[in-house]
């Protein structure tokens, strides 16, 4: 057997090409991108090996019945097809975690369609109007990404599914949020923006007496600069923006309009303005006008060069989780000030009625001395004023995602040597009423916020 490629070198007619050659042999990974309308059959040849398959951005609507002979595969991508359904066949194949079939045409999900190990589900941007109930079994469930459907419902069968963590449902028809969801004991990260239940809380919201009105900014003002990033729901540059006699730098995001696997921009725009002034927040100057294609921006604070990501985004293995450079190391203090500033932050938003959906370490920027500042509100969503109980539990649930945070900054924190209680220790023990089961249990970020102001370090 020959040894392993590195398929992402190649391009896909190469890749393809290879494939057919057998030169492929012994591949782990395979990814085609380049028209396919059918499933190429040499693809089994890899069956011994192959563990991860991507066949998005093709011209697909089915898969092949026998796709269990692959009997190594973990995760299968098949976005930006032409499937009307769920393929079956996939509920067939017993190694299979993760399904991502973002972006088809799909109406349908047999229950047929769910393998037993399914960690990941990934049906954005779709037209499912209807889960199965059978979706419950699928009880290693992490992380379900729906937005962009036409769903108004989940099976209550999905109660069983306590190993769920992060659940996107943004842009659907929702009215309302099933109890038993909110009571899921693991559930740390919520999208559900452009839902009627939360377009009265967006309509209804309105910004605090103290708060200064936006400014509109023309975008003949801007002279764009470096690109300093790209995601999903838009562009940032570096920009001068001419006031007067003074040429400010500062950073400029242009929205790009179409759904993203959090939500939809203008969502996440929304809930930026609503978010007010803080330290951990990127403060932002203005919204853009005239813009020659019309697109929608904001003109925000240049965020200075010593701060930078935290972590990274979750990986396929760590499916939920960020990942962390393996030499990340915290002083007590830069975790402490760190947690303190991420906490007040978002006690803001939610003394705002808005509710972050994406507070992880990856969408952090921190300096060295733990100055944070708390970033991307793509999964942010704003939650109707008047439904108090629905406010407390949707609150609760990003403690959770809180605890999270606070797991992983002090895994990598070296312990004192001194046996006094300690900062450490106390957030620890706070980051465990975060955690709790019961959901009804864990702190609100004011009692956060209170309790990480009363850690000490021994002296």
């Amino acid at each position: 057997m020959n040894a392993p490629h590195d398929t992402e070198s190649l391009s896909a007619l190469d890749m393809l090409g290879q494939l057919r050659a057998g030169a492929l042999a012994g591949s782990r990974r395979l990814r085609l991108s380049c028209g396919l309308e059918t499933f190429p059959p040499e693809i089994f040849t890899l069956a011994d090996t192959l563990e991860i398959l991507d066949l998005s951005g093709n011209a697909l609507s089915a898969l092949p019945d026998d796709l269990a002979r692959l009997h190594r595969l973990r995760i299968i991508f098949c976005s930006n097809n032409r499937f009307t359904e769920l393929p079956a066949v996939l509920g067939r194949c017993a190694q299979l975690e993760m399904i991502g079939f973002r972006a088809n045409r799909i109406g349908r999900v047999p229950a047929a369609a769910l393998p037993p190990r399914l960690r990941a589900l990934v049906l954005t941007d779709n037209q499912i109007a209807e889960l199965p109930p059978a979706l419950g079994r699928c009880t290693q469930l992490q992380k379900l990404m729906l937005a962009g459907n036409r769903l108004n419902a989940l099976p209550p069968e999905m109660a069983a599914c306590t190993r769920l963590e992060l659940l996107r449902i943004a842009a659907n028809r929702f009215t309302a949020l099933p109890d038993w969801l909110l009571a899921l004991p693991r559930l740390a990260w919520l999208a559900f923006a452009g839902n009627p239940l939360a377009d009265a809380g967006e309509a209804g919201k309105t910004a605090a007496p103290a708060d200064a009105p936006l400014a509109r900014i023309d975008w003949a003002s801007l002279q764009p600069g470096a690109l300093l990033g790209e995601g999903a729901s838009g562009v940032i540059r570096q920009a001068l923006w001419q006031r007067g006699d003074t040429a400010l730098p500062v950073a400029v995001k242009l929205f790009k309009g179409a759904l993203t696997s959090d939500g939809l921009p203008r969502h996440e725009m929304a809930a930026c303005i609503g978010a007010g002034a803080h330290p951990a927040l990127i403060a932002v100057h203005g919204r853009i006008t005239g813009h020659p294609a019309g697109s929608d921006g904001l003109v925000m604070a240049l965020v200075a060069p010593r701060f930078g990501n935290l972590a990274l985004p979750p990986s396929l293995d760590s499916c939920t989780r960020d990942v962390y450079d393996v030499r990340a190391r915290f002083t007590p203090d830069a975790v402490l000030r760190l947690a303190r500033g991420v906490a007040s932050a978002a006690g803001q938003l939610h003394a705002r009625g808005i509710l972050h959906g994406d507070l992880y370490a990856h969408n952090i920027l921190c300096a060295d001395d733990g100055q944070a500042l708390l970033g991307d509100f793509g999964a942010a969503s704003f939650f109707p004023p008047d439904d108090a109980p629905l406010a407390l539990a949707l609150q609760r649930i990003e403690a959770r995602a809180f605890s999270c945070l606070l797991e992983e900054l002090l895994a990598c924190c070296p312990a004192p040597a001194s046996a006094q209680p300690s900062a450490l220790a106390m957030m620890a023990a706070l980051q465990a009423d975060c955690a709790q089961p019961d959901t009804a249990s864990r702190p609100l970020f004011a009692d956060i916020v209170q309790r990480l102001g009363q850690c000490r370090q021994p002296d």
